[in-house]
């Protein structure tokens, strides 16, 4: 016969659901806890609801209306209408028994008779007058009662006014009313005095009347807190030898999350419980995870795999952004390719491994690797040195390049201490000496995710992305490892002077319709210290040509001794300026 088994095991060994231990002690103390407050509770909720009656009772009218009757009657035969008025607010004050009582006599437009607070603040119809002469003298004529300062000599609640108004009209002179003074909230009662022709008001501010029950909650809450921490010394005793393992695992996820990276839990020292067996799920889920993200690292820039990792998913979005792009490409790829064969793969990795960890040291991402061109990205963690930190890259992508052509140079001069090259060695050796060219620029593009909701890549489009691959394929003909625009030229020298940017022409690259400066930055302090004198000879010798003088220029160019000269050299030959000439040279060639 079929038995249901109520716990689980894994192998051998029982998984003890600690969802029981816990209702268990929680139900007993949870019980306890109610009926201790419930009883309070009761106790003092009866005294509470007579207290309350008890001061609805006393607010009642029955003096003040009463002596309102009387002193009309003195000022009928007396004509002292103003000592009648104090001698109401007298009786009103006797009657006040709260901080904020509060009595009133205003006739059915609202204008106040009298009005009086139990913390002496009291205001009756002479002293209004009095405000309104002061208020209107040498000033605007006072509108609807109003000062000049916005004073309103009227009842305070005009809603209440209205409701009262409304019961007169249908014969109800008296009743409880809700209303509001200057002084907040209020409840009371109210009659109409014909006498006087006004409403007859008493009320009690709500703050004051329900002061007793925030008495009564703080005694209620005071015998919980007794109770609650009693419980809690026990319950905590309990509850930390059953859930000890849970502090351990908690803490460990608590520091996965403040360091964003997935561990491992330790369960060395876990009891056999339902909370030790989530644990060990969830370390094998880390396992998983850690892997394939690991992998993700692998295929996805830096940028792109923590907003994933922080936002839990991937969508297709972008914006325009203003962002520095670096294009390193190997020239004479395609005979190395042909030399080396499958062996090429081996070269790159080598050659990539350096190049993307220095990307990644300048605060860069790789945009893509395209055989033997890569594409890293500068600024997109908003950093506002984006385009020096290019610069920086760009320079140790070269000096890699050159430590790693003196390292097979070393090692071709090992080989020949022993035997001569053969044909196919010297070939390989020409292969492996890489050189790459680096062009940089930069403004704004689109950076994003781009595809479908089945395959997706980021990327970033624009002519500034362009540009940059342009500016690299310059590096071969003007033989310079690196060349950026006039961006990067004037957001790096408002960084730092470490960078010196020597401006080699100004070009039309094949596609645009501009001519655009390119600039050759270089670090003096780990340059030839004649260089900047050549640049200095060579600038001299640039500005002749675009003016023009092409003779000049031949003379200051030959004597600058820089590779780049002759590229001016062979494009002027013996000949003179053309007619319109604007100094911009237009590439036929990307």
């Amino acid at each position: 016969m079929f038995r249901k088994k109520f716990f689980q095991r894994v192998g051998e060994t029982k998984i003890i659901p600690i969802s029981i231990k816990i209702i268990a002690v929680f139900t007993v103390l949870l019980l306890l806890s109610n009926f201790a407050t419930n009883t309070i509770t009761l106790i003092l909720s009866q005294k509470q609801i007579i207290n309350l009656n008890n001061t609805i009772m006393v607010s009642r009218l029955k003096d003040l209306y009463s002596a309102a009757g009387n002193q009309y009657q003195i000022f009928f035969f007396n004509g002292e209408r103003q000592d009648c008025i104090d001698a109401l607010k007298s009786v009103s004050k006797k009657g006040f028994d709260l901080p904020k009582s509060f009595a009133a006599a205003v006739d059915r437009q609202g204008n106040i008779l009298f009005e009086v607070y139990a913390d002496g603040t009291e205001t009756d119809e002479q002293q209004i007058l009095q405000a309104k002469l002061s208020n209107s003298s040498g000033a605007e004529e006072v509108e609807n009662e109003t000062g000049s300062e916005g004073q309103d000599f009227t009842f305070f609640d005009k809603a209440a006014l209205a409701r009262m108004n409304e019961g007169f009209q249908d014969g109800v002179l008296d009743g409880s009313l809700n209303f509001d003074t200057e002084k907040g909230a209020y409840f009371g009662v109210y009659k109409y005095q014909e006498d006087w022709q006004c409403y007859f008001i008493r009320g009690e501010s709500r703050a004051d009347t329900t002061h007793s029950t925030f008495v009564v909650l703080a005694l209620i809450s005071v015998g919980i807190f007794i109770l609650l921490a009693a419980f809690l010394i026990v319950g905590l005793k309990v509850f930390g030898k059953i859930l000890s393992n849970v502090k351990s695992i908690t803490s460990s996820l608590y520091q996965m999350q403040q360091n964003q990276k997935l561990e491992t839990i330790d369960l060395s020292s876990a009891p056999n419980d339902d909370i030790t067996y989530l644990a060990a799920s969830f370390n094998s889920l880390s396992s998983t995870i850690s892997n394939l993200l690991g992998i993700f690292q692998k295929f996805v820039s830096k940028d792109v795999v923590e907003k994933a990792y922080n936002e839990h998913q991937i969508r297709l979005e972008g914006k325009r952004r203003n962002l520095t792009i670096l294009f390193s490409d190997i020239k004479s790829f395609t005979y190395r390719t042909e030399t080396l064969g499958n062996d090429i793969i081996d070269l790159l990795n080598v050659h990539y491994d350096q190049v993307i960890h220095t990307v990644h040291e300048n605060q860069g991402v790789i945009g893509s690797i395209i055989g033997d061109a890569i594409l890293a990205i500068y600024g997109t963690n908003t950093s506002r040195k984006k385009s020096l930190e290019a610069v920086e890259s760009a320079w140790k992508i070269t000096r890699l390049t050159a430590s790693l052509r003196e390292k097979m140079t070393l090692r071709r001069l090992e080989l020949e201490k022993q035997r001569s090259l053969t044909e196919a060695e010297e070939n390989v050796f020409k292969a492996v000496l890489i050189d790459v060219g680096v062009g940089i620029d930069g403004g704004n593009v689109f950076y994003g995710n781009i595809g479908s909701s089945e395959h997706m890549t980021n990327t970033v489009i624009g002519d500034n992305v362009n540009s940059a691959s342009r500016l690299e394929g310059l590096t071969r003909i003007y033989r310079l490892p690196v060349i950026c625009s006039e961006y990067v030229k004037t957001e790096v020298e408002g960084f730092s002077d470490k960078y010196t940017f020597f401006e080699i022409d100004t070009v039309q690259v094949k596609g645009k319709t501009e001519g655009k400066k390119i600039f050759f930055p270089v670090c003096l302090d780990e340059s030839e210290p004649e260089l900047a004198s050549k640049f200095e000879l060579y600038e001299k010798a640039l500005s002749f040509y675009y003016s023009g003088d092409w003779d000049k220029a031949r003379k200051n160019f030959g004597e600058c001794g820089l590779e780049t000269a002759a590229v001016f050299l062979e494009r002027m030959e013996n000949l003179k300026a053309p007619a319109g000439w604007s100094g911009i040279w237009t590439m036929t060639t990307k």
